[in-house]
């Protein structure tokens, strides 16, 4: 093995790491925003680290800047809907409807 296939192994097993803590933050942490904050910013950097040693791995340059693109779209999209699963949680749970005939 060869140091680049030495170091994109351990991005790899990083990158792993940091998904398995975003998964545990997920179902240990109690409320909404501390779950939100740890699952996105675990499994970001897990997956930028991917990408990374797959970046490594791949040997060109138009591969390395696909696996960004990748990376800065799943920033975008975790960002988006960690802010909307956010602003739902403050929102207060609203009252069911009453049945008509009901006072």
């Amino acid at each position: 093995m060869n140091f680049i296939q030495v170091a994109a192994t351990i991005l790899l097993v990083l990158g792993g790491f940091f998904y398995f803590a975003g998964t545990v933050g997920l179902l240990r942490f109690p409320d909404v925003h501390s779950r939100l904050h740890a699952l996105t910013k675990a499994d970001n950097l897990g997956l930028g680290l991917v990408c990374l040693a797959m970046a490594l791995l791949g040997g060109s340059w138009r591969g390395a800047a696909m696996l960004l693109v990748i990376w800065l779209l799943g920033l975008l999209a975790a960002s988006v809907s960690c802010h909307l699963v956010a602003q739902a949680a403050l929102e207060p749970a609203a009252e069911p409807p009453t049945p008509r005939g009901d006072p």
